[in-house]
């Protein structure tokens, strides 16, 4: 299931930007689990995050549309053993990682125009939860991998930020029209999941046994990245 939705979001993403987007954006994100969320992870979680204006704000409307999606890393394990019972002369390493990936409708609220605009958006998606352990080479090759568990979640959220402009191009020609940083925080709240955490899984005896964890999934996210309009589809951002 994980592949199969990391392969549409890919297209849906693509898509987007090729034939439809006004504006595309994305950047590093933090994550900080709140609530229920933090009491069975208390941890930072690391990521990235992507979006994509099919309409941008005018003076006619002052609001935008588009897609949102974003990964998020909440917990790693990682140690060594021998790649089996029959061949302990051969050590591999074992990674174990939590993810989430969000996905996103997107509702942008901006003035048009400005050096510095400051913006309100609004979320309606969900997210997908997976802990999966992979065996690897010394050499960091994958040797094999297998998802341990996972779950799906509905979420909404809204957030607000600040996009300052960094970059106009001197040719009016030009393919992309402005370059914004975009700094936002956004709370996103989450319906009850199961998930697995750091230290749910253990193995005794030959045999594997999971902890699983299950709450609300509220998240805040803190994000740093840019903002690219685009001048083919764009006549009046500037």
């Amino acid at each position: 299931m994980k592949r199969t939705i990391t392969f549409l979001l890919f297209i849906i993403t693509v898509y987007t930007i090729n034939s439809s987007a006004q504006s595309a954006g994305g950047g590093l994100m933090l994550g900080f689990p709140q609530g229920e969320f933090k009491e069975n992870i208390d941890r930072l979680g690391f990521g990235v995050s992507g979006q994509f204006l099919l309409f941008n704000p005018s003076e006619r409307l002052p609001f935008g549309f588009g897609l949102d999606v974003g990964y998020l890393n909440y917990g790693s394990e990682s140690r060594q053993e021998p790649f089996s019972p029959t061949i302990p002369d051969v050590i591999v390493d074992v990674n174990r990682t939590n993810n989430l990936v969000n996905f996103h409708l997107l509702f942008h609220i901006a003035p048009p125009t400005g050096t510095v605009r400051p913006y309100l958006e609004l979320l309606f998606g969900g997210a997908y939860l997976w802990t999966e352990t992979t065996i690897n080479s010394t050499g960091d090759e994958e040797v094999a991998g297998n998802t341990n568990f996972d779950d799906f979640e509905w979420n909404y959220g809204a957030g607000g930020g600040l996009l300052i402009n960094v970059f106009t191009p001197d040719n009016p020609e030009d393919n992309v029209r402005a370059l914004y940083l975009d700094l936002k925080v956004r709370y996103l709240f989450g319906t009850e999941a199961e998930y697995l955490k750091e230290g749910s899984i253990t193995i005794r005896n030959g045999e594997v046994y999971y902890d699983v964890s299950k709450s609300k999934t509220d998240l805040l996210l803190a994000q740093l990245g840019v903002m690219v309009y685009f001048n083919s589809f764009v006549s009046d951002q500037e």
